[in-house]
């Protein structure tokens, strides 16, 4: 492999149903950041079926150039085809850098065109950089500049690993959504459009979509909430969850929680904060009875303004609060809620 071939850094642009998902831009955001030091352009890699007016919303989010793979085929998502698509775009355009997002689909197509490209994968990133590898120096080692260094949770989230691909490429990443800024649009700004197609057969690899079924959820994705409040085990039980709900009602805020209370079955996933739950990033969050393993603190420590509540002076939450209560949360939070309740009454 001549790794001099290798250009650019890629993005997987996904949409569904013709819309562009919000890792696209969170992608297309870091992509822009990380192509700067290489001195190199950001291409999103665009595959569906009638998906070329999505263009230029690319182009404004930072797209130099987006190559459109376009077919019938890949109306829905299904993962031979669409790896056929992005795998023949990776061997034909031999991207340097290959970013996907870490969603459902991202987790199912990056794993397999790896394979396919021969590659390794550095799967849920939440951390890209460009840098030296191995990170110091070692007698008698080469040390390559300009890598891609991929740093991500290991061993169930009880250490953060830097991991490089120096040997082959494209370096190949999965990106979990909500870790990675968007870039503010340049409206009017357009890309260089490509057009590919490698053709597609349908073989025994492909699958018979016979229905979609979409689900509709009222509840609010705690990625979109400008203010959490998040509980912990501290908490004491799933009723004492009403205590979090009347202070999220008062704030026209949402409630989240820690693993610890999704394993004890008080709350569902989907509201988890962490490594192995969502990350956020809340103009105000909410830390009640949660102590503040590095593992949840990973996914709320961009918050704009964290505030603790814990009955434990040495809990590990206040060395990353702006503001913290020792105290027992059962006495302070409902006194906060009336306290909220009564300025805004008298406003």
């Amino acid at each position: 492999m001549n790794l001099e071939e290798y250009k650019g850094v890629f993005v997987f642009a996904q949409q569904v149903d013709n819309e562009l998902s919000g890792i696209a831009f969170e992608l297309l955001g870091e992509a822009k950041r990380l192509a700067a030091p290489l001195n190199t352009q950001v291409t999103a890699v665009l595959i569906g079926s009638d998906v070329k007016i999505l263009v230029d919303q690319l182009a404004e989010y930072g797209a130099d150039r987006v190559i459109v793979v376009d077919d019938p085929e890949l109306k829905e998502y299904r993962t031979e085809p669409y790896a056929h698509a992005l795998a023949s775009v990776i061997n034909e355009y031999k991207p340097e850098i290959m970013l996907v997002g870490a969603t459902a689909i991202g987790r199912d197509l990056g794993p397999t065109v790896s394979a396919r490209v021969a590659t390794g994968l550095t799967a849920d990133c939440t951390q890209l950089e460009i840098g030296d590898f191995p990170l110091v120096a070692i007698p008698g080692k080469e040390q390559k500049h300009n890598q891609l260094l991929m740093t991500r949770p290991a061993f169930g989230g009880n250490t953060i690993a830097t991991i490089a691909c120096p040997d082959n490429r494209p370096q190949m990443a999965t990106v979990r959504p909500g870790v990675m800024q968007k870039i503010d649009p340049v409206k009017g700004a357009k890309a260089e459009v490509v057009e590919y197609n490698p053709g597609f057969k349908p073989n025994n690899k492909y699958v018979n979509i016979k229905e979609v079924v979409k689900a509709v959820s009222d509840a609010v994705d705690i990625m979109d909430a400008k203010i959490l409040v998040s509980g912990g085990r501290g908490v004491g039980s799933a009723e004492n969850f009403k205590l979090l709900d009347d202070l999220a009602a008062v704030l026209g805020g949402t409630v989240s929680c820690s693993r610890a209370v999704v394993d004890a079955g008080w709350k569902p996933k989907d509201l988890q904060v962490g490594q192995t739950g969502k990350t956020v990033r809340p103009n105000v969050y909410f830390a009640i009875g949660i102590s503040g393993a590095i593992q949840h603190v990973a996914g709320m420590e961009e918050s704009d303004v964290i505030i603790a509540i814990n009955k434990d002076e040495d809990a590990p939450i206040f060395d990353v609060a702006d503001y913290g209560i020792v105290g027992d949360l059962n006495k302070i939070v409902p006194a906060l809620t009336e306290k909220l309740k009564a300025e805004i009454a008298a406003k």
